[in-house]
C-alpha cells in the first residue's frame, strides 16, 4: 500500500462526521467489520480470498483500512474514498490482488498476472489455474515461461518486434505501441502472455486491446494448442508446434519448455 492511499485513508478518516459508518476491524479479504451509532455488522463480499502471501501480509495492508469511513452507493455496494476518489470497497480489493472474483473482470486479471498482493507469492502456474479452460495449467504455464518470462515470472504486457522482446509496465503502454505497429503496417509482434503473432491469428481476437486480456489471450493459446494436437496427435508436437513445425526451432523451445516445467514442479 503507497504512502499516498495512506495518507489519503487518514485525511479521509478526519474528515468524518462523528455518527459516520466506519471500518472497525478487517478480518479477512471479504469479511469486514462497520460500526455505526455503536452498533456493528458484517460487510461480507463475494469471492475467494487471496491468501498466497497468508493472512498476515493482507492485514498489513488493510491496516490503514481501518477508520475509514464507508458510504452506500445507489446499488448498496460499500465505497471508501482513495486518493480522493469514491471507489467500491470490493473493487478495491480486487484491484490490489487479494480478492478473486468469480468472474476475472479486466482488474482481477492485471492483479492476477501482475502479481499485486497476495499473489505477489503465488506459484507460476498459479495464474494458468485461474485462467485454463481446456489445457493444463502447467503446460501453459510451461509456454508462458518460454514465452514473456520477466523476472521468472509470465508478464501480461509483452511484445515480441521481429525476435527483439519488449516488456510494458501497463497494459495501456502495451496497446499504445501495437497501434503504432500497425500504423505502421506492421503485423510481425507476438502480443500479451501467450506471445500470439498478430499476422497468423488477429482474426482470433476482437481487437488489440483484445489480444492483450489475460483471459483471452490464453485462450486463443490454448485454442492453438487444441489444433496443434488435432494434426499431429502429438502432445509434445502439440507444443513444440506452437513455436516453429520447423524440427530444429521446435526441438529447442521443447527443451527449453521442459526445464520450465521442471522449475515449476521445484516451485521456482
Amino acid at each position: 500500500m503507497t504512502n499516498r492511499f495512506a495518507a489519503a485513508l487518514v485525511l479521509a478518516l478526519a474528515c468524518a462526521s462523528s455518527r459516520a459508518a466506519v471500518i472497525e476491524t478487517v478480518i479477512s479479504p471479504n469479511s469486514f467489520v462497520v460500526e455505526d451509532g455503536g452498533q456493528r455488522t458484517m460487510l461480507a463480499f463475494t469471492g475467494t480470498p487471496v491468501y498466497a502471501c497468508g493472512l498476515q501480509r493482507f492485514l498489513a495492508w488493510a491496516k490503514p483500512l481501518i477508520g475509514q469511513r464507508v458510504e452506500p452507493t445507489n446499488n448498496g455496494v460499500a465505497s471508501v474514498v482513495v486518493d480522493g476518489a469514491t471507489e467500491s470497497l470490493q473493487s478495491l480489493l480486487v484491484r490490489s490482488g487479494w480478492l478473486q472474483p468469480a468472474v476475472l473482470d479486466d482488474q482481477a486479471q492485471a492483479a492476477l498476472t501482475e502479481r499485486r498482493g497476495g499473489w505477489a507469492c503465488a506459484s507460476a502456474q498459479a495464474p494458468f489455474d485461474v485462467l485454463r479452460a481446456t489445457v493444463d495449467a502447467k503446460i501453459l504455464a510451461g509456454i508462458a515461461l518460454n514465452e514473456s518470462a520477466y523476472n521468472g515470472h509470465a508478464w501480461p504486457w509483452t511484445l515480441n518486434v521481429a525476435g527483439r522482446g519488449f516488456f510494458f509496465r501497463t497494459r495501456e503502454d502495451t496497446y499504445k505501441a501495437i497501434r503504432f505497429l500497425i500504423s505502421d503496417g506492421r503485423c510481425d509482434f507476438d502480443i500479451g502472455l501467450m506471445q500470439v503473432n498478430w499476422c497468423y491469428h488477429r482474426q482470433r481476437f476482437a481487437s488489440p486491446w483484445d489480444a492483450l486480456a489475460p483471459a483471452t489471450n490464453v485462450r486463443v493459446a490454448e485454442d492453438i494448442l487444441n489444433e496443434n494436437y488435432r494434426k499431429t496427435n502429438s502432445a509434445v508436437k502439440a507444443v513444440a508446434y506452437y513455436h516453429s513445425a520447423n524440427p530444429q526451432p521446435g526441438r529447442e523451445y521443447l527443451a527449453r519448455f521442459i526445464r520450465h516445467l521442471s522449475q515449476i514442479d521445484r516451485g521456482l
